[in-house]
C-alpha cells in the first residue's frame, strides 16, 4: 500500500495549481495525518516536492503548502509522425524545458529513422542542461496500431516499410533510456490530462486532428485504452453515405471523407490548388496549409471545403460523444491550428444538436491547452503518468 498511497498524494497535489498543506491532504485523500507525514517527509526526500512557504489567516499555526518540484524529474517525449517528428523534455509539473522539430526522415528505413531520433534526443539533452540522473525515460507516440505488450508499430498509414517494427527496444538499446510507446491519439489525451489544465479533468474525449483522424478517450480522469491498447479507431465511422469509396468497401467513412489528403484532393480537382495531388506526408501538409490560408483570406471555395470538413467531423464526434457520454470535446493534433477557427464556429452548435443528453448536460468543445507539441508532450507525459500517477495495478503488485 505504501507506493500506492504515496502516488495518490503526489496526484492530489500535482492537480492542485497551488498546492495543498498536509491538512489538506488528509482531508482530500483520506489518509491519516501521520501516513500523510511520512509520505510527505519521503517525498521531500526524493526531491519530488518542495514547502512553498506557510499560509494561514486563523487562529492555529500557519499550514505549510507542498507543491511538486519541477525539477524533480524529468521525462522526454518524441512524437514520429509521417511529416514532422518533435521532440520535448518534461519537467514534473508538465512544463516543457527544451523542444526541438525535424523533417520526418524520408524512405523506408525504420532503422535510418531510429538512428536519427536517438541522435536529436542526445543533442535535445544536453542543450536542456538537465541532470540526467534525474531523466525517469523516453515515451513515443506512434500512429496506430501499435501492438502495446511489444512496444511495436504495426503498418502505419504513410511511414511505408514501419510493419511490425519494434520500436521500444530498438529506441531503448539506441537510447539507454527506459522507453514506453503508445498511440499518438492516446498520448494526446494523456498530455492534456498531465499538463493541459481545466481542459484535461473529469471525461473528456481527444479529436487527434493529423493526417488522420482519431480520438483519445478519458472517463472520470483514467485514460482508456482498451483491450490492446488501440482503442480510439474511429476513422470507419459513416459520416457521408454518399462520400467517397473508403478502403474498408463502404463509402462515406470519416477517414475517405473529412481528412488531409482528402480535402487537398478535393481543393486540386476543383482549381483551387495548383498541381498533382500531393503524396507525402510532407507535401500533404504544405497543401493543406495552402488550402487553409486560401479560406481564411476569402477564398469561398477552399471555406466550403473545411466547412463540409467540420460538418462531416460533427457527425463523427457525436456518435463518440453519445457512446461515451462525456462533457467535454479536445481538439487538436498537427493540423488542428489550421483548422481551430472554423471548427470552433461549426461544431459546438452540430454536436449540440445530435446530442443524446444535451437537456442533461452541455457539451464543452475547445482547443488543447497544451499546444501545438501535444504528441510529444503527451509521449513525456506516459512516463511521468506510467512513473508517479496511481493505478489499480499498483495495489495489486503490492497486495
Amino acid at each position: 500500500m505504501g507506493d500506492f498511497n504515496l502516488t495518490v498524494i503526489l496526484d492530489a497535489i500535482r492537480r492542485t495549481s497551488g498546492g495543498l498543506s498536509r491538512v489538506e491532504l488528509a482531508q482530500i485523500v483520506g489518509l491519516s495525518p501521520q501516513t500523510i507525514s511520512n509520505i510527505s517527509r519521503r517525498l521531500l526526500d526524493q526531491h519530488l516536492i518542495v514547502e512553498a512557504g506557510k499560509e494561514g489567516s486563523g487562529p492555529g499555526k500557519p499550514r505549510t503548502i507542498l507543491r511538486l518540484n519541477p525539477g524533480g524529474m524529468y521525462a522526454l517525449g518524441v512524437h514520429l509522425d509521417p511529416a514532422v517528428t518533435t521532440f520535448v523534455v518534461l519537467d514534473l509539473v508538465g512544463a516543457v524545458v527544451r523542444h526541438s522539430r525535424i523533417k520526418t526522415p524520408g524512405g523506408n528505413d525504420p532503422a535510418a529513422v531510429i538512428a536519427t531520433i536517438a541522435a536529436e534526443l542526445a543533442q535535445l539533452v544536453e542543450d536542456s542542461g538537465v541532470d540526467q540522473g534525474r531523466i525517469a525515460g523516453l515515451g513515443v507516440a506512434a500512429p496506430g496500431p501499435i501492438d502495446l505488450d511489444h512496444g511495436t508499430v504495426v503498418d502505419p498509414p504513410l511511414l511505408p516499410g514501419w510493419d511490425r517494427v519494434e520500436l521500444r527496444d530498438a529506441l531503448a538499446k539506441a537510447t539507454g533510456y527506459s522507453v514506453l510507446v503508445d498511440k499518438d491519439v492516446t498520448s494526446a489525451a494523456v498530455a492534456e490530462t498531465w499538463a493541459g489544465g481545466p481542459s484535461g479533468a473529469g471525461s473528456f474525449v481527444f479529436m487527434y486532428m493529423g493526417t488522420g483522424i482519431g480520438c483519445g478517450i478519458v472517463l472520470n480522469d483514467e485514460v482508456v485504452r482498451g483491450t490492446s491498447g488501440n482503442a480510439g479507431e474511429i476513422g470507419h465511422i459513416i459520416v457521408d453515405p454518399g462520400g467517397p469509396l473508403c478502403d474498408c468497401g463502404q463509402r462515406g467513412c470519416v477517414k475517405s471523407s473529412a481528412i488531409p489528403q482528402v480535402l487537398v484532393a478535393e481543393a486540386v480537382a476543383a482549381g483551387i490548388l495548383e498541381g498533382a495531388q500531393a503524396g507525402s506526408a510532407a507535401e500533404i501538409q504544405q497543401s493543406f496549409s495552402e488550402l487553409c490560408a486560401r479560406a481564411y483570406a476569402g477564398d469561398e471555395g477552399a471555406a466550403a471545403i473545411l466547412d463540409k470538413s467540420a460538418v462531416l467531423v460533427a457527425r463523427a464526434v457525436s456518435v463518440v460523444t453519445n457512446t461515451l457520454d462525456v462533457e467535454r470535446v479536445v481538439f487538436g493534433g498537427p493540423f488542428w491550428t489550421c483548422l481551430s477557427q472554423r471548427y470552433l464556429e461549426l461544431v459546438p452548435p452540430l454536436l449540440d444538436a445530435n446530442s443524446a443528453a444535451r437537456l442533461i448536460h452541455p457539451i464543452e468543445v475547445v482547443g488543447t491547452g497544451v499546444g501545438e507539441d501535444v504528441g510529444a508532450i503527451g509521449a513525456a507525459s506516459l512516463v511521468l503518468e506510467h512513473t508517479l500517477a496511481p493505478r489499480a495495478q499498483r495495489l495489486l503488485l503490492e497486495s
